[in-house]
C-alpha cells in the first residue's frame, strides 16, 4: 500500500503544475475615486494579472475605453477582457499587465472637454483617475509602460489622448474609432446636436482638439515616431470612412502604423477579436526595454 507521504508527493507532482497553469487574473468592476473635476465620483473596473497577489513587483498598464452606450463594465462583460487576457498571458503572447476601463458615460458621454470648459472629463482622466490608480496598484507610471486603447467613442479618446499626449504613451491601438468631426461645418452641426451654442473661436478650438485629421495633419515632423500606432476597422464598419482617411493622412505625413481592414462590423464580436491583438502589440513596447 502506498504511504501518505508518497501519495502527497505525487499528488504535488502531478497536479500543482495544472493547477498553476490555470491560475486566473481577476477584475474589479465597481472602483471609485472622487473627481473635483467633474464634481461627483467616477467608477472604473480594473484588470490584475493571474501573477499580481503572488508578487510584489510593478506592472505595466493598459488604459481600455468603452464605447458609447456601455460604461466602465462594457469590456467586462460584453469584451471578455479576462478571459482573452489570461489566455493571452498564459500563451506567452502577452506579458502580465494592469488593465484600467474608466466610465465615460455618467453625468455626460465622452471622453473629451466640452467647448466651454464645463464638463472637464480629459482633464479628469489626465489629473485625476490616471495619478490616482498609478499610485493605489502597482503600476510602471512611465510612458514606455503605457498603452490606451478603446472602442467606436473609445477608439476616438485613444486617438486623441495619444495625440494631446504622445509624452504619456508607448502605443496606442484605436478599434472602429470615431474619429471626430472631419470638417468645421460637421463640428458645427454635432455641437448643434447635443443642443451647444459655441462662438467661432470655440468652434475652431473644439475643432482642432477632437478632429483627429485636424490633429494629423498638425503634428510637428519630430512627434511622429513618439508612439506606435495599432488602428483597427471591420470591412463593414459605419466608421470605415474616418477611419480610412485617418490611414490616407498618416501615410502622407510618413507617421508610422498599423492599419487593420479585417472581415466585420460594429460589433463585439469583432471586437472580442482584436483584443488579442492589441495586447500583444502593446506588450512588444512593454518587452523592448
Amino acid at each position: 500500500m502506498m504511504s501518505n507521504s508518497i501519495f502527497r508527493a505525487l499528488f504535488f507532482l502531478v497536479f500543482l503544475p495544472q493547477f498553476a497553469f490555470t491560475q486566473t487574473g481577476k477584475v474589479l468592476d465597481n472602483q471609485f475615486l472622487k473627481s473635483k473635476i467633474l464634481k461627483s465620483d467616477r467608477k472604473f473596473a480594473i484588470y490584475l494579472p493571474p501573477d499580481y497577489e503572488s508578487s510584489q513587483r510593478a506592472y505595466p498598464v493598459l488604459y481600455l475605453l468603452h464605447g458609447a452606450g456601455d460604461d466602465h463594465t462594457g469590456w467586462v462583460q460584453f469584451g471578455e477582457v479576462l478571459h482573452i487576457a489570461d489566455k493571452a498571458i498564459a500563451e506567452g503572447k502577452a506579458t502580465p499587465m494592469i488593465i484600467v476601463m474608466p466610465d465615460a458615460n455618467t453625468g455626460r458621454r465622452g471622453y473629451g472637454n466640452d467647448p466651454k470648459g464645463e464638463w472637464r472629463y480629459e482633464d479628469f482622466f489626465f489629473e485625476e483617475l490616471m495619478p490616482f490608480v498609478e499610485k493605489n496598484y502597482r503600476i510602471k507610471a512611465e510612458k514606455r509602460f503605457r498603452a490606451v486603447s478603446g472602442l467606436s467613442m473609445g477608439g476616438g479618446g485613444t486617438f486623441t489622448y495619444a495625440l494631446h499626449h504622445p509624452e504619456l504613451f508607448s502605443s496606442a491601438c484605436p478599434l472602429s474609432a470615431s474619429t471626430g468631426p472631419l470638417t468645421l461645418e460637421a463640428a458645427k452641426a454635432q455641437l448643434a446636436r447635443s443642443n451647444q451654442t459655441v462662438t467661432d473661436d470655440e468652434l475652431q478650438t473644439y475643432f482642432n482638439r477632437q478632429s483627429v485629421l485636424a490633429l494629423i495633419n498638425n503634428m510637428p515632423d519630430d512627434q511622429k515616431k513618439a508612439v506606435r500606432w495599432y488602428i483597427d476597422c471591420g470591412d463593414d464598419d459605419f466608421l470605415y470612412e474616418g477611419n480610412s482617411l485617418v490611414h490616407i493622412a498618416m501615410r502622407k505625413k510618413e507617421i508610422p502604423h498599423e492599419f487593420r481592414i479585417r472581415d466585420g462590423g460594429h460589433t463585439w464580436t469583432y471586437w472580442r477579436t482584436s483584443l488579442p491583438a492589441v495586447l500583444e502589440f502593446v506588450s512588444a513596447a512593454f518587452h523592448q526595454f
